[in-house]
């Protein structure tokens, strides 16, 4: 049965290195475990400083990044290289400064990519390429040691929208069109691929960020608050500033 817990951290900086040194850990771990590591990537502001602040730790060149494969959980259906795409801003922030192989690292379909502008196509060619690194057999997603979902203030995690038609969708990834946040085209993973994750971080900072937290916890149905869907397989991970976790009961918080 899947453990969740709550850690709280003084603010988003802080909350940005304490996310940044468990991940390299993880990914220590999974080689150690397993020889290899794959990681499913988030996008928006406190990931990208998580990901600035994974470059600037010294464990960072203690991962072997040729044996990491890196996912994403759901991209702005925009074309390669545009700023807002979660894909650009993580190679910014690290990808093109660790050794990757650039062949396990597995960006959702651009707008002007080999789907072109229709991201139904793009989306069944993303689970195409999930189903390609599955083990052997009938599994058709591969193993994600840690999935990282930053947390909208609505709830809403990955582009999986509150009441949003992508709920009753049970493929791996979905298209989503008429998202209640720019851009309105995007491809995600559903929840049903998201909770295939060993370990799921929930990251969330700021005031704005409380109501949808304390519901998600306080047990609040998925449909209405998709971050009270979303658990690793192993873990489900809360790590939260103290502005996030304002409005959750002291008893589930554990601080830093």
């Amino acid at each position: 049965m899947s453990e969740t817990s709550v850690a709280v951290h003084a603010d988003a900086e802080l909350l940005a290195q304490a996310v940044a040194a468990r991940l390299l850990v993880k990914l220590l771990d999974a080689q150690a475990d397993r020889g290899q590591a794959a990681v499913v990537l988030t996008g928006g502001r406190i990931a990208a400083a998580v990901y600035r602040a994974v470059d600037a730790l010294p464990a960072r060149d203690a991962v072997d990044w040729s044996r990491v494969d890196v996912w994403w959980g759901d991209e702005r259906f925009l074309p390669a290289g545009d700023p807002e795409r979660n894909e650009t801003q993580a190679r910014a922030a690290l990808l093109d400064a660790v050794p990757l192989d650039p062949a396990r690292v597995h960006p959702m379909p651009a707008s002007d990519g080999p789907a072109g502008a229709d991201p139904e196509a793009a989306a069944a060619g993303y689970a195409a390429e999930l189903a390609r690194a599955a083990r052997p057999g009938h599994a058709v997603l591969p193993h994600f040691d840690v999935l990282m979902l930053g947390v909208g203030e609505d709830g809403h995690v990955a582009s999986v929208f509150p009441e949003h038609p992508v709920h009753h969708d049970s493929r791996p990834v979905s298209a989503v069109r008429g998202s209640p946040k720019p851009p309105p085209v995007r491809t995600t993973l559903t929840l049903p691929a998201i909770n295939t994750a060993e370990e799921v971080w929930l990251i969330a900072s700021g005031a704005d960020k409380a109501r949808a937290v304390s519901m998600a916890l306080a047990g609040a149905g998925p449909m209405q608050l998709p971050a009270a869907g979303a658990q690793g397989v192993g873990r489900t991970l809360w790590l939260l500033d103290r502005a996030a976790a304002a409005d959750i009961p002291p008893r589930l918080r554990s601080l830093r």
